[in-house]
């Protein structure tokens, strides 16, 4: 069993920080349990565009209100706390937070805690071998 918190991630390289938003990855490839989960705060007032072309993510707000686009068809959601969504389709979009916006996130494959976006918005595919425990 591990216990962490996120305290635990506080200003280490799991806790990674741009201009449109922080993320505090919590369990990573490392952990060896096919998933990552991180906390995102993703910053009101400003934009950011993704596409996750290796990963799928899930998106839970737990806090905040932003504006989801799906930049391929167009379709726009608000999100609120307690709405999910889910990038199964490995689809291009585009979030505008306009409050600050706190969402706890899942990552298939596992993130190793080191990606940040590309040009394009995506994560590169890195992988890692678990940790020995």
């Amino acid at each position: 069993m591990k216990v962490r918190s996120l305290k635990d991630v506080d200003g280490t390289d799991a806790d990674v920080q741009t201009e449109t938003w922080r993320s505090k990855r919590i369990v990573l490839a490392k952990d060896g349990v096919g998933f990552s989960f991180h906390e995102t705060v993703l910053y009101a007032g400003t934009e950011t565009s993704m596409w996750y072309a290796n990963h799928i993510e899930l998106v839970h707000c737990i806090e905040g209100e932003a504006e989801v686009t799906n930049d391929e068809t167009g379709e726009t959601h608000l999100i609120t706390p307690g709405t999910l969504y889910l990038l199964d389709g490995h689809e291009k979009h585009t979030v505008r937070p306009k409050t600050d916006f706190r969402v706890l996130c899942v990552f298939n494959p596992p993130v190793t805690g080191r990606e940040v976006h590309d040009e394009n918005g995506v994560y590169p595919l890195i992988t890692e071998e678990p940790a020995e425990a």
